[in-house]
C-alpha cells in the first residue's frame, strides 16, 4: 500500500471516529398517534392525551381518525401514567329535535342550551405495559372512566390488554371514586 492510501485511510478512519461523536443517542421519549375509542352513547367532542389532541369520536365510535401525538417513554415502566382531560356530549342526538329551520334564532338557543349540559373531565390513568411504544389508544367507557394502551397491537389482537365491549351500558349508579 502507498503512503497516500494510508494517508487516506488513517484520515477516515479519524474523520468516521470524530462523526461518532455527532451521532444521535436513541431518544428516550418519541411522540406517539393518538386514537381513541368510544364505549357509551356519548359523543366525545375532543379529549386530549397529556395536553396533545386526540379526534373527535361519534357514540359507540372508534378511531376518528389519528392524531398527533403523545410524548412517551420509548420503554414502559411502572407507574407510568398520562393524563387525559375530554369533553363529553351525553345526548348527541339532540339536536333532531331543535326548532327549524337550521341556525335560526330559535336552533341557535336550543344549540347553546345543548351546549350548556357537556361535560368536562380529567382523569390521570395508568398505561397497559407495552413492549414497544406504538399508537397511544383511548377507552373512554361508563361512569367517566378510561383505560389508555400505548403498544403496538390494536384492539381485537389476541394478546390487547383489554376485551371492553364495543357498546357498553351506563349503570342507573355509578361507583363514587
Amino acid at each position: 500500500m502507498s503512503d497516500a492510501m494510508i494517508r487516506g485511510l488513517f484520515v477516515m478512519l479519524i474523520s468516521a471516529l470524530s462523526l461518532q461523536g455527532c451521532a444521535d443517542a436513541i431518544p428516550d421519549r418519541l411522540g406517539a398517534p393518538i386514537e381513541g375509542y368510544s364505549h357509551t352513547s356519548a359523543a366525545i367532542n375532543r379529549f386530549s392525551v397529556n395536553k396533545n389532541g386526540g379526534p373527535n369520536l361519534a357514540p359507540y365510535g372508534y378511531g376518528g381518525g389519528q392524531m398527533c401525538c403523545a410524548t412517551l417513554p420509548v420503554k414502559w415502566h411502572p407507574g407510568l401514567t398520562v393524563v387525559v382531560e375530554w369533553e363529553k356530549d351525553p345526548n348527541p342526538h339532540a339536536y333532531a329535535d331543535w326548532p327549524k329551520p337550521r341556525y335560526s334564532d330559535a336552533w341557535s338557543k336550543a344549540a347553546r342550551e345543548h351546549e350548556a349540559k357537556y361535560t368536562r373531565h380529567r382523569a390521570v390513568v395508568a398505561v397497559a405495559p407495552y413492549e414497544r411504544l406504538g399508537v397511544v389508544n383511548v377507552h373512554f367507557l361508563p361512569c367517566n372512566q378510561v383505560a389508555v394502551t400505548a403498544g403496538l397491537m390494536m384492539p381485537r389482537s389476541p394478546n390487547y390488554p383489554y376485551k371492553f365491549p364495543q357498546k357498553m351500558q351506563e349503570p342507573a349508579t355509578c361507583p363514587t371514586p
